[in-house]
């Protein structure tokens, strides 16, 4: 098979054939793996990406053959465990994505080995109760509740034996639960006039996800203030669930199509009546944006919801763009060290955040481009957290350089985890996220 060159096609993704049976045919998947594992052998641009790809090099290099036939295939897994599905292996690397014939798609074959794996084995405790966002948040939802998680969450022997019992690193710092959730705090819209632009509806939907609901709530406020400060109506979701990534990254592709019943009728309403539906999360957008239209091709209301599906920095400098978007701004932000999450770069949009940030008058923006090792819950197992940490080591160190005021990212978990590996060089940079910063910026 011979080398394509000189193709001026973007890559382009096919959907995923998750209901069919020579999906979970572990026969073919090993002949896949093995086929798309000796291609990137041969290539090894990605070794500098995540784990993946330096373990799968490493079984190559220490075989018999010092190729991939000389590879058990049993030792596959191990590759496999190592990806969480950053998607950017495929984004910013990897020469023979589709349309190149030879059809490489790592993350998706990962993917559907996590759910060959899934269907095979189900998932351990700790996975189970890590990937029901929903379910946990409910729970700590509770006030007495929320306090008590939160308090054993700080104790060094209640993290030593979580490790020891459910495998969750005990060095991990970890979100707290919000005493009171967003959905039940959230202030109504004034009336505001709708002023649609040509790119951006006018008035907006806030599909709020289980993080800002349960652990940040402020973040869903800051949005909610940008909004009115900038005239724009909005409303809440009236149903909302998890967006399902969790479930994705496990490879539990069914409670992903149980979760995207409860949520899309209520989403492609909104998009049907102009909504524009912004998600604060950047995993939660692009589970909208680019995951469920892959898993549901043929599914006009994800169709709708896709096209509606914005991320809030995304839809504001449309805004700002057509001239709809206040600049009165009151306060400089300093040195802001700014970290775009895997999961905003693959949606494609472009840098959006810092842009926003950029409009504000005495404000320097450093942008990081590179992941950062969290990913969800990957990086809070035992077996990852050293590995988690490893990924990120250059993100801490360029996040540091500027002796920022402030460390940011779109992804909340990331911005904890690169303030954790940051430590003592984080020097007096506060954690703060791009909303908030917006909303300090306009002093409201």
């Amino acid at each position: 098979m011979t080398v394509r060159e000189g193709s001026l096609e973007a890559p382009t993704r096919h959907p995923l054939d998750w209901k069919s049976p020579e999906f979970y045919d572990e026969a073919k998947l090993d002949k896949e793996l093995e086929r798309v594992f000796d291609i990137c052998h041969g290539c090894r641009r990605c070794v500098n990406l995540c784990t993946s790809f330096p373990t799968l090099f490493d079984l190559v290099d220490n075989s018999k053959t010092m190729e991939v036939d000389g590879v058990e295939k049993g030792d596959y897994w191990k590759v496999v465990d190592q990806c969480y599905l950053c998607d950017m292996c495929y984004m910013t690397k990897c020469p023979y994505v589709p349309p190149h014939p030879w059809n490489l798609d790592f993350p998706h074959l990962m993917l559907r080995a996590k759910a060959v794996k899934f269907r095979r084995h189900g998932a351990g405790l700790r996975d189970r109760l890590l990937s029901a966002t929903d379910a946990m948040g409910k729970l700590a939802a509770i006030p007495v509740v929320a306090q008590t998680v939160n308090a054993v969450n700080s104790m060094p022997l209640a993290r030593g034996l979580m490790e020891k019992t459910l495998g969750v690193h005990k060095d991990r710092e970890l979100p707290p639960y919000a005493g009171r959730k967003f959905r039940s705090g959230a202030a109504a819209s004034k009336p505001h006039a709708v002023k649609d632009g040509k790119t951006t509806p006018g008035k907006a939907a806030i599909f709020s996800t289980c993080y800002v609901n349960y652990n940040e709530p402020g973040l869903g406020h800051d949005l909610l203030a940008l909004l009115e400060h900038n005239e724009i109506p909005y409303v809440l979701a009236e149903k909302e669930a998890c967006c399902g990534m969790p479930k994705l990254e496990l490879g539990d592709l069914e409670a992903v199509a149980v979760l995207k019943e409860k949520n899309i009728p209520a989403l492609a309403k909104l998009a049907r009546e102009g909504y524009a539906i912004l998600a604060p999360v950047p995993s939660c957008a692009l589970m909208f944006k680019q995951e469920l239209p892959l898993m549901f091709p043929g599914d006009a209301d994800v169709k709708l919801v896709q096209d509606a599906m914005f991320d809030p920095f995304e839809y504001f400098v449309l805004r700002a763009k057509e001239g709809l978007l206040k600049t009165d701004f009151k306060n400089g932000l300093g040195k802001v060290s700014y970290h775009i999450p895997c999961h905003s770069r693959v949606q494609n949009m472009g840098q959006k955040t810092r842009e926003a940030l950029e409009m504000v008058p005495g404000t320097k923006v450093t942008t990081v481009e590179r992941c950062a090792g969290h990913d969800g819950t990957w990086g809070v197992k035992r077996e990852y957290f050293d590995n988690s940490m490893k990924i990120g080591r250059p993100v801490f160190r360029q996040m540091a350089e500027p002796g920022p005021d402030y460390v940011s990212s779109d992804c909340p978990i990331a911005a904890r985890h690169i303030l954790q590996g940051m430590a003592e060089s984080a020097g007096k940079a506060e954690k703060a996220h791009p909303l908030t910063l917006l909303r300090k910026a306009y002093g409201i």
